[in-house]
């Protein structure tokens, strides 16, 4: 039973930690906009049915049933169609049927028809006599600052929260101390728990290495972390070397000739690295046999924006390679496979993740809540990263749309040209449907390959 109510508490905390992410990203769109003029109708989190609201001002504040989203509606987003364009929609080519009402071109086709509701639905958000308080009319520096504003919020609430973990509650770390020494020499990805006859003796066990001995030096050079030591190791191959470590509060040194072996190549993160057809890379290194003791330390305030950088990288690699990925998660959703523990996941994924960690009874608590603290921060960083794309309706998408159009005028000016005004976004609004239904068909892909294949944190 507790261990059901623990898992229930982590999916929790996940849920209210990507509501407050996402009501913070909002919140960083909402106060340049009102900083600026425009005009700001809703303050929505989430979609659908509203669950609650109230308006205090002008601006209606509120939440909404689905909590994957939110979104701030601001006056006049979209500039209205030029009148050249409305007299050449009037006009239309011969055998097409126009209709004229209200004020509006009716064009033919489903795409005009879509640019057209878009405008439509904009010009009604503008109050009479208010049109100085538009989106669109606002200075291109000021659509940037508003349209990042969000982004820039969720990488703030990253490096707090990667603050939190690192130098407030600690992450497990390897130490100086030997944990574990090999009893012989396996290749790498054995799944071999004993040695087999005939094996190698690993060169930790050849040199009388124990458990519970913690290394001072390697071939004189003083050893103050275990990357280090293995640094040392890696390069050593079939050189006897002496290892002085210290053993029951006493100094001992050994002979050790690190072994030239093959394994696997990782990054930064300890993830492993893969060429072109997605098999593991594997370099030769000198090998010893012998495993850290880990234990939960805390890291320099200096530690944490390299960390948020090193995330970012991580999920903008994902994103670049999100095809490749996206069938791979496919074939692990409908053939079975095994999921790709740095692939692409939902909320679905990210929540059991969450669950899992928390019902580990056999973890100490403050590590739980160190890993439980990294995901929201990891998923601050995706939300950040993905943001950033030049596609509507991503935040990314209306500030490639604001730095084209001050591209233009710049030119225009420059080569004494009329003001070409500004650019129309709502023109795009057909790739930008593309855009969410792919996004859409997407999370529908992730959130069964979540449900029937999750990847496991063992």
């Amino acid at each position: 039973m507790e261990t059901v109510l623990l898992y229930i508490v982590g999916i929790l905390i996940v849920v209210v930690g990507l509501i407050v992410s996402i009501g913070l990203h909002e919140i960083g769109h909402l106060i340049p906009a009102k900083a600026f003029g425009v005009k700001v109708g809703q303050y929505m989190i989430g979609f659908g049915p509203t669950i609650f609201s109230r308006t205090k001002g002008e601006t209606e504040y509120g939440v909404k049933a689905i909590p994957l989203g939110g979104y701030i509606s601001m006056s006049g987003m979209f500039p209205p169609q030029k009148t050249a364009e409305v007299a050449e929609d009037a006009l239309g080519a011969p055998g097409e049927r126009h209709r004229v009402a209200a004020g509006r071109t009716a064009t033919t086709g489903v795409f005009q028809t879509l640019v057209q509701d878009a405008r439509t639905a904009s010009a009604e958000t503008v109050d009479e006599g208010e049109e100085q308080r538009t989106f669109y009319r606002l200075a291109v520096p000021k659509r940037i600052v508003i349209m990042l504003g969000g982004p820039v919020m969720n990488l703030l609430i990253a490096v707090v929260l990667f603050a939190v973990v690192l130098c407030g509650i600690g992450t497990q770390q390897p130490t100086t101390t030997v944990g574990s020494v090999s009893a012989c020499v396996l290749p790498a990805g054995s799944t071999e728990t004993t040695c087999p006859a005939g094996a190698t003796q690993s060169p930790g066990a050849a040199a009388g290495i124990r458990a519970g001995d913690r290394i001072l030096s390697i071939d004189g050079t003083a050893v103050s972390s275990w990357d280090q030591s293995t640094s040392i190791i890696q390069k050593s191959s079939g050189q006897t070397v002496d290892m002085v470590v210290l053993r029951d509060g006493a100094r001992e040194t050994l002979e050790i000739t690190p072994l030239l072996t093959k394994r696997y190549v990782t990054d930064a993160n300890g993830n492993y690295v893969t060429d072109s057809s997605g098999a593991k890379e594997t370099e030769e290194v000198g090998f010893v046999g012998i495993g850290s003791v880990y234990e939960r330390q805390q890291s320099p305030v200096s530690a944490v924006l390299p960390a948020v950088g090193s995330n970012i990288a991580n999920v903008g690699h994902l994103i670049l390679n999100l095809p490749q990925r996206l069938i791979g998660v496919a074939q692990a959703a409908f053939g079975g496979g095994e999921r790709d523990p740095n692939g692409p996941v939902s909320v679905v994924g990210v929540g059991r993740m969450a669950g899992d960690v928390a019902s580990l009874n056999s973890v100490p608590v403050l590590d739980r809540a160190s890993v439980l603290v990294g995901l929201l921060a990891s998923l601050n960083v995706a939300l950040f990263v993905f943001n950033l794309i030049p596609l509507m309706p991503l935040d990314g998408g209306h500030v490639a749309g604001a730095i084209i159009e001050g591209v233009r005028r710049f030119f225009a000016k420059l080569f004494g040209r009329k003001d070409p005004g500004p650019v129309d976004t709502a023109k795009v609004i057909p790739l930008t449907f593309a855009v969410v239904a792919i996004l859409g068909a997407m999370s529908l892909l992730l959130f069964y390959a979540d449900i029937v294949n999750p990847i496991s944190i063992g």
